[in-house]
């Protein structure tokens, strides 16, 4: 048996948001979304990537040493990264001293993996919690998260798939025998907008959650709630008609814009579309809050 292993950008224990009790969340790197808000555009690209964090660089120079694309040079006493000349081999990580070359992007086996969460076992044994699959979207590594999740499942571990669902029911339905509960985005009813804030049709994610739904299984809908985008009340009352039309969801919940995400994008060369949009104020997302529960 040949043994899949998976790109995983990050490992976010004692998560309360993803999931019924304390969680370990597993990034997988890897998204056929461009959400314009998107807080994670680490997970964009499924290779492993270089992220600068110039507030860490001390100027000593020893990447600009060792890089072999001309990415990194000094000027002026200071380290300057080129992301359109980097080749991403990650050599200046291993002698940057003080953090600020940073891979993004590890290689994992099923094994590694659960080795790498097993020290969080006794919070989710106490809690009721476990292991959260998000990403980027996991399932395009869909080979490798079944075999994981089946794998942890061997080991009791209850486990959640975070997803945008933009991927065939074929996928979907090798998973619904593993996984305990479902989280999935409804970003948009409205097709247009839909393509003009992900750069993808949603037909395939309207599609699936009604089959999903037909299933009978554990899952709740997240919309993410985000200014000039989908907080009219137009678009809201048809994602709440939607939602009205389903047997099964057990929970549909808003979540509020944020960005703290923004960093990242500078971090890895990206430009952020979204920096002149401000937060949603506390009043202004409860009152869309309440216009969903009426």
């Amino acid at each position: 048996m040949v043994l899949e292993k998976g790109m995983i950008t990050n490992l976010q224990r004692l998560s309360l948001h993803d999931g019924h009790g304390i969680r370990t969340v597993i990034f997988l790197k890897g998204c056929n979304m461009r959400c314009l808000w998107c807080h994670n555009p680490e997970t964009f690209s499924q290779k492993a990537q270089i992220e600068r964090i110039e507030q860490k660089c001390i100027s000593c120079g020893a990447c600009v040493e060792v890089c072999g694309s001309e990415a990194l040079s000094m000027h002026n006493g200071k380290v300057h990264y080129n992301v359109n000349l980097c080749k991403h081999n990650g050599d200046c990580t291993k002698v940057c001293y003080s953090g600020a070359m940073h891979q993004v992007g590890e290689i994992y086996s099923s094994e590694a993996l659960y080795k790498a969460i097993e020290k969080d076992i006794p919070f989710f044994n106490s809690t009721g919690g476990g292991v959260t699959f998000s990403g980027g979207e996991p399932l395009l590594q869909h080979q490798f998260l079944l075999e994981t999740i089946q794998y942890f499942k061997s080991k009791d571990l209850n486990v959640v798939v975070e997803s945008n669902f933009n991927v065939s029911w074929n996928i979907i339905s090798k998973f619904l025998p593993y996984v305990d509960h479902w989280l999935v985005d409804l970003k948009f009813i409205n097709a247009e907008k839909h393509k003009k804030w992900t750069f993808t049709d949603n037909q395939k994610v309207l599609s699936n959650i009604k089959q999903l739904d037909n299933e009978k299984v554990s899952y709740e809908l997240r919309t993410p709630l985000i200014p000039t985008a989908n907080n009219i009340k137009e678009e809201l009352l048809a994602i709440n008609d939607f939602v009205h039309q389903l047997s099964n969801c057990k929970q549909f919940k808003l979540n509020p814009y944020h960005k703290l995400g923004e960093q990242k994008y500078k971090n890895l060369g990206l430009e952020y579309n979204l920096a002149h949009i401000n937060e949603m104020s506390h009043s202004e997302f409860q009152y869309w809050s309440n216009l969903i529960k009426k």
